[in-house]
């Protein structure tokens, strides 16, 4: 009997940081060949980070991360018997491919081009990447493996030439992002294509803009049964032994890391999503308009639990509308939290904007013109201390306010990163309360009462928008589901009620299309997943 022990390496490789990325690769190897692993696996474009986008258009690019893998390959050299599977760029007679190499000994001793370039929602592959064609096996010590690339293993065609050239285990190099409820799916479709092969399906953690990537790698055996699982949003490096008699392949059973519930799930995500994002673009504290209502509340306390509470600075600007509600409870969280709050009214400053105004305001009736001066006046405030500090502002938007419009461009909407712009309000609500069963978090008083911007006397969302329930559901049929109009009247939701929230997605295009990016955890996110144009006159 044969045993062959495979490395799980899944790391958060930083885009375009190649000398980084290498680095990491060679940590990687440095603890296989100390746990006498024989195959370390790697995610997808481990080398150049995932996604490149339009770094592959630059020459100087492509032909940097040509000599990295070149010097990296020769590194390697020093971990004798290793064999590195490494996702990166190659370029072939003018071609660019999305491609997975086995490097051993300072050598390559194979090399897989992927073949499925997925091109829906955030992925656009095409736009670089020419596809492959052909199978990649390589054997060591009696076993044959075969190499894949993420959106391969999910269709057939790819892990069928891989078992016709006689592969026994399948090696899937993954940068495949999260979303809600993407983990059972990826079981479901992996081990349907691979089904009679061992699959070792490793994908990549961390955060980059948008996207976010969970880990959660896995193995299955021939039958699709889940024997290994790592942990979700967690960078870590682990171990898979194969037996080999009788020419089957046995993966012995490991540790099934669990899945955590959504709620976890999706506060996970957004604390990876900041800490990253901040990491890699250079930032070490944020900014925050602090309210005493629950977006903001569950902002801070994300942004404290990602970077800690003395990298968080938060700001209240009370006006004439403010409750003391609100002011005593967003300092309440703020003192349990260990966050700096500082109060900056905004009554002087609304006044002075009135004064100025009202000659060119004369005989029209006040409407949210006033309301929005307010909005923007605070962003105005925040935008200065984050000049002035160099912190990160956060926007605390949710996806329900971003979907209809309820919110101000240049005034809430200002910043430089939207923790919550793809979660609904709904949602938020529940991440609120998982949050406070971890410890005390956000005051219970701060969840129970209505939701307001409190930017005119007895304010509430409801005043402007279906219960959020409602809102939610129709918004997740049209932006997620691309149900019609129609479709969703016909599932039991009040026809003006429809008519009301797609008009609102709607107009609200030009809104979105300038706000702060934020980390994607639904199925369909606005940002780069969502492409409507402005100027629209099709009406559903």
């Amino acid at each position: 009997m044969t045993k062959v022990r495979v490395g799980l390496a899944q790391i958060n490789p930083v885009v375009g940081n190649l000398q980084d990325n290498a680095s990491r690769v060679l940590d990687a190897a440095r603890w296989a060949a100390q746990h006498q692993v024989d195959v370390l696996l790697t995610p997808e474009l481990a080398l150049t980070g995932y996604p490149v986008e339009d770094l592959l258009l630059r020459p100087a690019f492509v032909q940097r991360q040509h000599a990295v893998l070149d010097q990296l390959r020769q590194d390697l050299a020093r971990f004798p018997r290793l064999h590195v599977v490494l996702g990166h760029v190659c370029q072939r007679e003018g071609l660019l491919y999305n491609a997975a190499s086995v490097l051993a000994d300072g050598q390559t001793i194979a090399t897989y081009f992927k073949h499925e370039l997925p091109n829906y929602g955030v992925f656009d592959e095409k736009r670089y990447f020419s596809p492959g064609s052909q199978a990649a096996v390589f054997e060591l010590d009696g076993l044959r493996f075969g190499l894949s690339i993420c959106e391969d293993a999910w269709l057939a065609h790819s892990p069928e030439k891989a078992r016709e050239q006689g592969a026994q285990v399948l090696l899937v190099l993954n940068a495949s992002p999260f979303s809600v409820s993407k983990q059972a799916e990826r079981v479901r479709s992996i081990g349907a294509n691979t089904r009679g092969m061992t699959t070792i399906y490793l994908n990549k953690t961390g955060g980059q803009d948008e996207l976010v990537f969970d880990g959660a790698s896995f193995v299955l055996d021939a039958q699709g049964r889940v024997v290994h699982r790592l942990p979700v949003f967690e960078t870590c490096m682990d171990v898979v032994e194969l037996d080999h008699r009788a020419q089957a392949v046995v993966p012995r059973d490991g540790t099934l890391a669990a899945w955590p519930d959504t709620a976890e799930q999706v506060w996970k995500a957004l604390v990876l999503a900041v800490r990253d994002y901040l990491s890699k673009t250079g930032f070490s504290k944020v900014l925050l308009g602090l309210s005493g209502g629950i977006d903001s509340a569950v902002v801070m306390a994300v942004a404290v639990d990602a970077i800690g509470a003395d990298h968080v600075r938060a700001v209240m600007m009370p006006s004439r509308y403010t409750a003391a509600m609100s002011l005593d409870d967003g300092h309440l969280m703020a003192r349990m939290l260990g966050v700096a709050c500082d109060d900056i009214s905004i009554e002087g400053l609304a006044g002075a904007f009135d004064q100025a105004l009202a000659p060119h305001f004369a005989g029209l009736p006040v409407d949210a013109t006033e309301e929005n001066i307010q909005a923007r006046i605070r962003g105005n405030l925040l935008m200065a201390l984050s000049n002035k500090t160099g912190a990160l502002l956060l926007t605390t938007g949710n996806k329900s306010e971003l979907a209809t419009g309820y919110c101000t461009l240049y005034g809430d909407m200002a910043g430089g990163f939207a923790v919550i712009k793809d979660v609904p309000k709904t949602m938020v609500y529940e991440l609120a309360r998982w949050r406070n069963m971890i410890a005390p978090t956000i005051p219970q008083r701060i969840i129970d009462r209505a939701p307001s911007a409190e930017l005119r006397e007895d304010q509430t969302d409801q005043d402007s928008l279906p219960p959020y329930d409602v809102l939610d559901a129709i918004i997740e049929r049209y932006v997620e589901k691309n149900e019609s109009r129609q479709d969703i009247v016909r599932s039991g939701f009040e026809p003006d009620v429809v008519d009301q929230v797609v008009r609102l997605i709607r107009v609200n295009e030009y809104k979105r299309r300038q706000g702060a990016i934020g980390p994607k955890i639904t199925t369909r996110a606005f940002g780069r997943d969502w492409r409507f144009p402005i100027a629209n006159g099709f009406r559903d």
